[in-house]
């Protein structure tokens, strides 16, 4: 093993020790649970949502729900992570070790995106158990998966932004204040304020659908609704233009594509600022 691995493999033990006494583990478990608990018990009620009921329903809701649990969740679990340390004075111990900033902000990555993708990919498996046993109903095995791809690349578009933030603001206070902001603003503010320009400005379709692209969690909606609702009928006229200029497929790549790059860039500015900033 070469020693940047080991370094790595030993700085995310070392986290993990952490995130392990801190509880977090717990808190996010709960947090999926409880949603998809939630979910199921609506499934079996008679009312449907867009014609689905059964395990189709409860993917489909579940799936929407984390588009606004999903980036609050990587948010707060990245966006204080290298400025507590440094207040903790946990970093000036650390680095009195021969360990470098930049395996130390890759383990830390590694370790938070882990703790929240783990538990979103077994309740997405346990769900369909669940209902199959309850309801008798087939595994939709290819949403399943859609679901899956596109709850991991917001995962990652967000732990990257939330490194990023933590690796700039160095007050723990004003990184709280941040990530509330800026969650707020990918899953309402952005919508609001989109509609408010095309009501304005009588956006041409193409150019509210680039204005809308630009924000992770809406490509990500784009592509799961796409998955149900090939023609995105619910969308009205921008969405059959989306459904006539790029398909399904399209809407697919897209909704994982923008959400990793985002996420990456993010994370190498966050990464280039921890390794020329001041550690301690």
């Amino acid at each position: 093993m070469s020693r940047r691995r080991t370094e790595l493999v030993a700085l995310a033990r070392l986290d993990v020790h952490e995130v392990l006494r801190s509880r977090w583990p717990v808190a996010v478990v709960l947090l999926y649970s409880a949603l998809a608990a939630l979910l199921v018990f609506a499934a079996l009620r008679e009312s449907n949502v867009l014609g689905f009921t059964g395990t189709g329903r409860v993917l489909l809701s579940f799936a929407h729900g984390l588009l606004l649990l999903l980036p609050l969740l990587a948010l707060s679990a990245t966006g204080q992570t290298l400025n507590r340390a440094r207040e903790e004075g946990a970093l000036e111990l650390l680095f009195g070790h021969p360990v470098s900033p930049g395996g130390y902000y890759a383990a830390v990555t590694l370790v938070r995106y882990g703790l929240l993708l783990v538990p979103l990919a077994a309740i997405l498996l346990a769900l369909p158990a669940i209902t199959w046993a309850t309801l008798g109903d087939p595994i939709p095995w290819a949403y399943l998966g859609r679901a899956l791809a596109i709850g991991a690349a917001l995962l990652w578009a967000f732990t990257g932004l939330g490194m990023a933030l933590s690796a700039y603001v160095t007050s723990q206070a004003r990184a709280a204040i941040l990530v509330l902001l800026v969650w707020a603003g990918a899953v309402a503010l952005v919508d609001f304020a989109l509609i408010a320009v095309m009501l304005q400005w009588r956006l041409h379709a193409g150019t509210a659908f680039f204005l809308a692209a630009l924000n992770p969690v809406q490509c990500a909606r784009m592509a799961l609704i796409s998955g149900q609702d090939p023609e995105l009928a619910t969308f009205g006229p921008v969405g059959f233009f989306l459904a006539q200029r790029f398909g399904a497929g399209g809407l697919f790549a897209l909704g994982i594509g923008w959400p990793v790059v985002a996420g990456t860039l993010a994370w190498l500015a966050g990464r280039a600022r921890f390794r020329r900033g001041d550690l301690v």
